[in-house]
């Protein structure tokens, strides 16, 4: 059996559709100024690792000037940096020489919501019930005889109520606004045409500064029912966190229709670069919770270019389910003409180390409830493997930092460290996503790991001095040295990245296919060691083989006859 990813293009205006994307959380990459938190200045200085790691772009998270109350997706001005991360000066100098290391650049953009502290936020209190002001975002009476009532039933994906009541102070009958994350982060109407221009002039804005494309925040988010009516959800029920889940039917604030029409405008103007020396812009969509097989809408001609394939990130670590997963992506996707785009990690979800090293359920383990113990040396086999897995895979990768250093979560912060607003929203319940944000390891040294010369922001485990770049760095048996030698295999071969894949004759349990003429790759997933097909050369392995035989929760790259 073939199964084909788009059509293969060699335009250079296309790299998004087999480019190896390193996502950069900026508060935990590298402190270039001492005060303990990543900023532009500590990217600047780590551009020549990136490039020799054999990246193709890099994806930065947002530097937006904000309180903070969300990591810096509660976003007061879409146009200025953050005074902790830079200037913008500062960040305009880091795109040129971004494109100086011969890499691209997409930022983060935010469109679901604001800061609380946003000056269109700040008009809105002042201007009060039924003003222009208001209609920007999603204000809306309470129910019942005095409104002390939320207007629905709809929940904060960080926990609680969704929406927020004003004080008493601010109006005699106050009104109530929503926020499907936390109280600081105010949905925007985005059947309002003031919201539309605004962003449409920010992905110019940014554009014009020379970025390569923007990943989208909550793509499936933005509209909403315009009646607002009930879910039926029970009052004390949350969602917590960015999981998700899939959905059926005409849900009243998720993946609703009227979305793609803003994505349609969107991508006219990224199209409308095409003639500027770095041709046109593109964009990636983070789209969680969505119908089922509705993944491939976001992509159709016209609308974006790519968006996260999270069904492979959540798969469980089983042969079966993970063919038919690839599978059934890849067909979405060729019938709209899109690229699939692979992922394994993020700044949102557990460190896939220890994802693959739990007996129990993963989805469990941030709830505060026993997920069974981690066992990190099975963790790092499979997720060593699974690199080998995603990077011989039709399309684009994303590589999360650290991912590539082989860092698990770190699943016991102290709770007065905790910053994610998941914490205080859940009543301390639900640990929230720091534990895949402490800040990186880059040496040995104290303070902080070689991250900066101050205390970091999150505390960084003693024991990850020997996951530091500079202690892997020359080790051939090294995570980090096997991502460097496949990212530069997978460069300098013509058949990965975009194209076919064919299965191939497998025994029950492994994974087994071809790319081009020759290249195979092989994942076993049993408990037992298997048999390497006929082949002329080994190029690289997960682990190295028992005998001729690939051992268990290994992947193998080979060229076959």
């Amino acid at each position: 059996m073939t199964v084909e990813s788009a059509p293969v293009t060699t335009e250079p205006t296309d790299w998004w559709r087999h480019a190896v994307v390193y996502q950069i959380y900026i508060r935990s990459f590298a402190d270039g100024n001492g005060d303990g938190v990543g900023d532009i200045a500590g990217i600047r200085s780590r551009l020549p690792y990136l490039a020799d790691l054999g990246v193709d772009a890099l994806w930065i998270t947002p530097w937006y000037r904000s309180p903070m109350a969300d990591g810096g997706y509660d976003v007061a001005d879409f146009r200025a940096i953050a005074p902790e991360f830079g200037t913008l000066t500062e960040a305009e100098r880091l795109i040129e020489e971004i494109h100086e290391h011969g890499l691209r650049l997409i930022v983060d953009i935010v469109p679901n919501h604001t800061s609380d502290r946003h000056r269109w936020f700040a008009d809105a209190l002042t201007a009060g019930p039924g003003s222009p002001e208001r209609a920007r975002y999603w204000f809306r009476p309470g129910r019942g005889p005095d409104g002390a009532l939320p207007p629905n039933d709809w929940h904060s994906v960080f926990g609680g109520p969704a929406w927020t009541r004003l004080p008493d102070h601010v109006e005699r009958r106050a009104e109530w606004y929503l926020h499907l994350f936390a109280p600081e982060q105010p949905d925007l109407n985005w059947t309002n045409p003031e919201v539309r221009a605004e962003f449409e002039s920010i992905l110019r804005f940014w554009f014009d500064r020379g970025i390569d494309g923007l990943r989208l925040d909550v793509a499936h988010g933005l509209a909403k029912h315009p009646l607002l009516p009930d879910i039926g959800l029970d009052p004390g029920a949350a969602e917590f966190g960015e999981g998700g889940g899939r959905h059926l039917g005409d849900h009243p604030h998720w993946d609703r229709d009227e979305v793609h029409e803003i994505y349609r405008d969107w991508r006219q103007i990224a199209d409308s670069y095409a003639a500027t020396p770095r041709g046109a812009r593109m964009f990636v969509a983070e789209a969680w919770r969505i119908r089922t097989g509705g993944l491939a809408r976001y992509l159709r001609p016209g609308e974006l270019h790519t968006a996260f394939n999270f069904d492979f990130l959540k798969c469980p670590w089983n042969a079966g389910e993970l063919r038919t997963c690839i599978d059934d992506h890849l067909a979405a996707l060729t019938r709209v003409g899109a690229p699939a785009t692979w992922v394994l990690s993020s700044h949102d979800l557990t460190r896939h180390v220890t994802r693959y090293g739990l007996n129990g359920d993963w989805t469990r383990r941030r709830s505060g409830l026993d997920a069974g113990a981690v066992d990190l040396a099975l963790g790092t086999r499979r997720a060593r493997a699974a690199a080998l897995l995603m990077l011989a895979l039709p399309g684009s990768a994303y590589l999360y930092q650290g991912e590539e250093l082989g860092l698990p979560e770190v699943d016991d912060l102290p709770s007065d460290v905790l910053q994610d607003p998941i914490w205080e929203r859940s009543g301390h319940r639900v640990h929230g996503r720091d534990g895949c944000r402490v800040p990186l390891p880059w040496s040995g040294a104290a303070p902080a790991l070689g991250f900066g010369t101050a205390k970091p922001w999150l505390p960084q485990p003693p024991q990850w001095r020997e996951l530091s770049v500079e202690a892997q760095t020359g080790d051939p048996d090294s995570t980090l040295e096997l991502y460097r030698t496949a990212l530069r295999f997978r460069r300098a071969h013509p058949a990965l990245g975009e194209g076919l894949l064919r299965w191939l004759e497998a025994p029950a349990g492994v994974i087994a296919f071809g790319r081009g003429a020759g290249f195979t790759c092989l994942v076993n997933l049993t408990a037992r060691p298997v048999p390497l097909p006929v082949h002329d050369e080994i190029h690289l392995t997960s682990r190295p083989l028992d005998d001729h035989l690939l051992p268990p929760d290994t992947a193998v790259w080979l060229h076959a006859r």
